[in-house]
């Protein structure tokens, strides 16, 4: 096996190369201007620890796995293309209104709590730019009025006369029957056929989502719409500079499903969030692999703080209806909360509250925090990191960048004399502030989905994440932190772990069991029985996976499927995700299995009595995984060794500042023999490894495990 996968963050590049046998990890500062060049000086700086030339690496290695977040970051900058919207006849302001509480979608957690002050987001197609088609198609795909085709060419003439750049197609009931958007397609082609200036992208919502329900399918569409182009012209530059390189092969860009693909089969809507939903999927194969029991995974990078869940037996979190910026999609994704909170967030005065406040803002990697001394005069929490004692200046990511202290004391001045401090002061108070922020989001998401954060480890990864995760830990009431092997550049290690995988969905109604009265008989139970009808839909979901498969030159034999149903009560709303355990109905005995399992998914939720099959249990939406099994990147059982090694000699000593503690603490400062299996060091401590740096706060101890991971664990809980 021998691979590259790179995560590109908002101000790192982290790569990991798998080569003969040997795993190496290097990290590179983001160029937002031209990506590829942050990706090769990750990769030259890979090759330069194993000996070779970049252009033998390129040749030798099977994929290239890419995980990136343009997609998110075109959402915060508002950077998207002039899109125009078809939509069907009496549909136009659909987007524009959205459901009843799509204005409270993507708030934080304060704005939510005050939802009649908050403003709808504005729309990415303003209603100036949709056009209402006539024709339309009822719910079971029945043709009701053909489209009226002269009228429709006037309207696209008329969009594009306004300098739309994109074209979204939304019709209803398009999922049913799609023969009106694919017309629609046709008839720009015929207008503005592609060899001709004019030919512009259109997006197909019955292409991005399979799944019913006209504001979040238009939602997804022009989403999807929107990162079209920045997506498809980065990615089509890194494909060149990789071919220049010597590489042959289709580059492979990671999906917020958990899954990969090539080009050739990625929509710009599934790469959101590819990064950080890579580090969850390599926390979940930690997880099967060492029977870690209930993780919340974390990873602070430069710029942000993401947090996903791991429940025991290895199975995350997935949101089939997840909100996007301000906008509710239907793509499948990864379940996730981010939060601005990273080394590069910028700390400001609050003269409102009189305090400091950490984020969302980043330095990022242009200029970067102020002690990098490339243009950044804001304070940061990697400048209060540097001042606290906690980084060494001449070794800082493996002595690349260098660091320097007196810039940070210069950042800090404004906070200080604000709040009549001194810097060290001050840099404890950003550090403590950016640590209580992340601890409460680590709390809220664990408790929202029902569990107590005593009854979990913390995954801390990411280069920031073993620096903070003894303070992050202590401030959500968690005993127990890992650091996993990799860790500063995990989530490049889980795209290195990927496979293909690909959702293909489908919406219909199906009445499992109903009660019905027939004849003068009371009523009764009524199951279905059409299970050819049932087994057609899903049949036709796997060839459709199938298919995606085979554009990327992957044998259908090879083809794995995974049947999930979404399914509710007929008198609730409120939906759950169920897995089959086979691939097809066979008997009465199959619908009450799926009963029992909404039954029980439904009262682990809501409590006991909300199950309430008498109103009928219902199938809402067919949906099939298909994926490929795949060689993951090898990790050891990171469980704590039973034999416990003395600590080796400290390689020096620093004074280093703890908050709740007067005055600076001498503190032993370790190298990466820290790390060999067994070792246990009584905090405080440092541990400088090169690659990141761990550190063990006063009330904690630190227990090295295999491949580098590292536990820490609370001495001074009573």
């Amino acid at each position: 096996m021998n691979r590259i996968a790179v995560d590109i963050g908002g101000t790192f590049t982290d790569c990991m190369v798998i080569h003969d046998g040997r795993i190496i990890q290097s990290k590179a500062l983001t160029t937002h201007y031209n990506l590829a060049l942050g990706f090769n000086e990750a990769v030259t700086n890979a090759c330069e620890r194993l000996g070779i030339d970049p252009e033998r690496l390129y040749g030798s290695v099977d994929s290239i796995r890419y995980a990136t977040t343009l997609g998110t970051n075109a959402i915060i900058e508002r950077s998207g293309p002039k899109m125009g919207l078809l939509v069907t006849h009496g549909f136009e302001g659909t987007v524009a209104l959205s459901r009843g509480r799509g204005y409270g979608e993507g708030l934080d957690f304060e704005a939510v709590r005050d939802l009649s002050n908050a403003d709808r987001p504005d729309p990415l197609i303003p209603l100036s730019l949709v056009r209402g088609v006539h024709e339309r198609i009822d719910a079971t795909g029945k043709v009701v009025w053909p489209i009226d085709e002269e009228r429709l060419r006037r309207q696209v003439k008329e969009l594009m006369d306004d300098g739309i750049q994109v074209l979204v197609v939304c019709l209803a009931h398009a999922t049913s029957n799609p023969t009106h958007e694919l017309r629609v397609q046709e008839i720009l082609a015929e207008e503005y056929p592609s060899h001709l200036l004019g030919a512009i992208p259109v997006i197909l919502s019955h292409q991005v989502s399979g799944r019913k329900g006209e504001y979040v399918r238009a939602s997804s569409a022009i989403m999807d719409a929107y990162l079209h182009g920045v997506m498809y012209h980065a990615m089509a530059d890194l494909e060149v500079n990789l071919g220049d390189k010597g590489y042959r092969r289709p580059m492979l860009l990671v999906h917020n499903t958990g899954g990969m693909a090539q080009l050739n089969s990625t929509d710009a809507l599934q790469t959101v969030h590819s990064g950080p939903v890579a580090g969850i999927h390599a926390s979940e194969h930690l997880s099967k692999r060492s029977g870690l029991g209930n993780l919340v995974a974390t990873d602070m990078g430069g710029t942000s703080f993401d947090i996903g869940l791991i429940i025991e037996g290895g199975f995350k979190h997935y949101d089939f209806a997840p909100v996007i910026g301000r906008w509710m999609v239907t793509t499948p994704m990864v379940h996730l909360v981010t939060l601005g909170s990273g080394g590069g967030s910028i700390a400001t005065w609050d003269r409102v509250y009189r305090t400091v406040k950490v984020g969302p803002k980043s330095a990022g990697s242009q200029p970067g925090p102020a002690c990098y001394d490339r243009g950044g005069l804001a304070p940061t929490v990697t400048d209060a990191d540097l001042l606290l004692g906690y980084l060494d200046p001449e070794n800082y990511a493996s002595g690349r960048i260098p660091l320097r202290r007196v810039r940070s004391l210069m950042a800090m001045e404004d906070i200080a004399d604000d709040m009549d401090l001194d810097e060290i002061a001050v840099a404890k108070l950003i550090k403590s502030t950016a640590d209580r922020d992340m601890a409460t989001g680590v709390m809220r998401e664990l408790r929202s989905k029902g569990y107590l954060p005593e009854d979990f480890t913390m995954l801390a990864y990411g280069g920031n994440g073993p620096l903070h995760a003894c303070s992050i830990a202590r401030h959500a009431g968690i005993d127990r932190v890992l650091v996993p092997p990799y860790s500063a550049v995990f989530s490049a290690a889980g795209g290195a772990s990927m496979s293909p995988l690909h959702f293909h969905e489908h919406t219909r109604m199906v009445p499992l069991c109903n009660m019905r009265k027939i004849g003068t008989k009371p009523k009764q139970m009524v199951f279905w029985t059409d299970f050819e009808a049932l087994n057609r839909i899903v049949a036709e979901l796997e060839e459709r996976g199938k298919a995606e498969l085979a554009r990327q030159g992957i044998a259908p034999e090879r083809a794995r499927h995974r049947l999930e149903l979404d399914m509710r009560y007929g008198s609730q709303k409120m939906e759950a995700a169920i897995v089959m355990e086979k691939n097809r109905f066979e008997g009465i005995r199959d619908l009450l299995d799926l009963a029992g399992k909404l039954a029980a998914n439904f009262e682990s939720r809501f409590g006991k009595g909300t199950p309430a099959p008498e109103s009928g249990v219902w199938i809402v939406n067919f949906r099939v995984a298909t994926h490929v099994d795949d060689e993951p990147v090898a990790m050891g059982d990171v469980r704590p060794p039973e034999v416990k090694l003395p600590a080796p000699e400290p390689v020096g000593r620093r004074a280093c500042h703890f908050v709740g503690r007067d005055g600076g603490i001498d503190t032993p400062c370790f190298d990466a023999r820290a790390l060999t299996p067994g070792v246990v060091i009584h905090g405080p401590a440092i541990i400088d490894a090169g690659d990141t740096t761990y550190l063990v706060e006063p009330g904690w101890r630190m227990e090295a495990a295999a491949d580098g991971a590292v536990w820490f664990l609370r001495d001074d809980r009573h």
